[in-house]
């Protein structure tokens, strides 16, 4: 099941175009805006409520969007101009951090406000998504596709990876109430550079091919979904996708400050931040190796492979009750869960034909991360009946188990 005429690997192809250089800087300061965020946020949400049921409906709310809406925002990504659409998505992500900073220094913070702004941030999430991936065809083309694919993940685990640290030396620096409204700084940037970047429909060679169909309703997005399923590459990687983000996703993450409080690590300082950023680095440093070796290219049975060893990386973590073993543990996760979304991705791209290219985009997405909505199901809700570590080892658990079978069956097809 391999994606049509790969090209030869090369050292960080994406980079060798100007462009993406400066998209890979912008992106990465803007996941670790977005990082930095969270971190100050579920931070005080603990602080204030203290519920591993909240963390987990914390996670639904923020992800659910993405499970409502990627299709239609991967679908208008093919009509219009992506750029436009990921400047809006950036002014809502800074929207949202000045409204927790005037929750936080008013303390009026309520559970509903929490909600609420997680809804608008997975919608600002889902503006950025889809149409970022449309976007990275323009700026490199389908010859460097699978660099330019990777690197967008790597700039995004290099926000990831720098956001807790900065983000839990704002706590410390300003305090969450300055530290969060300053954070709304940081997405200037990449708006300003949106508004003059060369790329978009306007820039595009004649000819080429755009969708006409637009995406209004639940049975377009049925529609959708029967078209990728004549894809078969694109129709496993969605599966595997989905299934990851379904019983795991990155539900642990907003049980972070409890998996720290039960190391014996409660207050807000480097040990909290050290095991957010553990994850991150592993996936960094995935990026890093990965790119500069033309290691793994995309192969589905690779993929497979490599989520299966993320939920055994993130079982044991779960299971452990030594600080010192958890920060290996996440950063192996780390590295095999970048190695396979990153490879799922490629492989969803390469094989998508232009004229449909953002509904495939959009319904990968809708799979990978709109699924993690019920993952706040599977790891946070039942962390408040059994506890987070049993939840997490139990989710991680399933999910190995059915990765093989989706292997097995994709194993099965090839030989027929």
């Amino acid at each position: 099941m391999n994606p049509p005429s790969v090209p030869a690997p090369i050292a960080f192809a994406a980079l060798r175009h100007r462009g993406f250089r400066t998209y890979f800087l912008l992106s990465a300061l803007a996941m670790m805006a977005d990082n930095i965020e969270h971190v100050i946020s579920y931070w005080v949400i603990h602080e204030r409520f203290d519920s591993p049921a909240l963390g987990g409906f914390a996670v639904v709310s923020h992800w659910l969007p993405f499970l409502l809406l990627s299709v239609h925002s991967g679908a208008l990504a093919d009509r219009v101009d992506p750029g436009r659409m990921i400047q809006l998505g950036m002014a809502l992500f800074a929207s949202v951090s000045i409204a927790w900073g005037v929750l936080f220094v008013s303390g009026a913070l309520q559970v509903w406000h929490a909600a609420a702004l997680l809804v608008v941030h997975g919608i600002a999430g889902v503006l950025w998504g889809p149409p970022s991936q449309l976007l990275l065809h323009d700026i490199v083309g389908r010859e460097h596709l699978q660099s330019a694919v990777r690197l967008n993940a790597t700039a995004r685990q290099l926000g990831m990876l720098m956001g807790p640290g900065i983000g839990g030396a704002l706590l410390l620096w300003l305090g969450p109430e300055r530290g969060i409204l300053a954070n709304a700084l940081l997405y200037v940037p990449f708006i300003g550079w949106l508004a003059v970047a060369p790329y978009g429909p306007k820039f595009r060679a004649a000819g080429a091919a755009v969708a006409t169909r637009a995406v209004r309703s639940f049975g377009d997005i049925a529609r959708a979904l029967r078209e990728i399923s004549h894809h078969r590459v694109i129709l496993s990687m969605t599966a595997l996708a989905g299934l990851a983000s379904l019983f795991v996703g990155n539900a642990y993450q907003a049980q972070m400050p409890g998996f720290a409080h039960d190391f014996g690590q409660a207050k807000a300082d480097f040990f909290y931040s050290a095991l957010l950023a553990a994850d991150a680095a592993g996936a960094l440093t995935a990026g890093v190796v990965l790119e500069s070796r033309g290691l793994l290219q995309p192969r589905a049975r690779t993929a497979c492979l490599l989520a299966m060893a993320w939920s055994v990386a993130l079982g044991a973590f779960a299971l452990t009750r030594s600080y010192a073993l958890a920060i290996p543990l996440l950063f192996v996760a780390g590295f095999v869960e970048l190695s396979f979304n990153a490879m799922a991705q490629t492989l969803v791209q390469l094989d998508a034909p232009p004229d449909m290219r953002g509904r495939a985009i959009g319904v990968f997405t809708m799979f990978a991360l709109g699924m993690r909505t019920f993952s706040g199901v599977t790891v946070g809700l039942a962390g408040a009946s059994i506890g987070i570590h049993w939840s997490l080892a139990a989710s991680a658990a399933v999910l190995f188990i059915a990765i093989g079978v989706l292997l097995r069956a994709m194993l099965r097809r090839s030989s027929v």
